[in-house]
């Protein structure tokens, strides 16, 4: 086992990602900072490294415990690193809010009219 690997290979194989290519292109987004710093995807991931890692409405900010090269099974995966107490709270908090917010115009069985839209638009302001 080598003491470095790739950023995007290291999300890919810790299953943050469903491929390689995803997981480089939303480096090059901006969207995985490594020690709150923008890296490129070959930048070298270290043991112990601080990741934040924004995947469509989900932010994990992990700790790296483990480094593999390949993609395992999920069990696996989740022992390569440690997701830190604030991200727990954050996410759980999101997920709660998430499923409590009811869309306001899901009460309506057909499109709205000229009034009803314009009600909908003010509700969200």
């Amino acid at each position: 086992m080598s003491e470095t690997v790739r950023i995007d290979k290291w999300c890919w194989a810790a299953r943050f990602f469903k491929t390689r290519s995803l997981a480089t292109h939303a480096i090059d987004l901006g969207r995985v900072l490594q020690n709150q710093e923008r890296v490129k995807p070959s930048h070298t991931v270290k043991l112990g490294d601080l990741i934040e890692i924004q995947h469509a409405d989900q932010v994990w900010q992990i700790k790296v415990l483990k480094l593999l090269e390949v993609r395992g099974s999920a069990s696996v995966a989740h022992t390569m690193y440690l997701e830190t107490e604030p991200s727990i709270e954050k996410r759980a908090l999101v997920a709660q809010q998430k499923k409590l917010y009811q869309e306001p115009g899901a009460v309506l069985a057909r499109r709205p009219t000229k009034r009803e839209r314009r009600q909908l638009d003010f509700a969200k302001s």
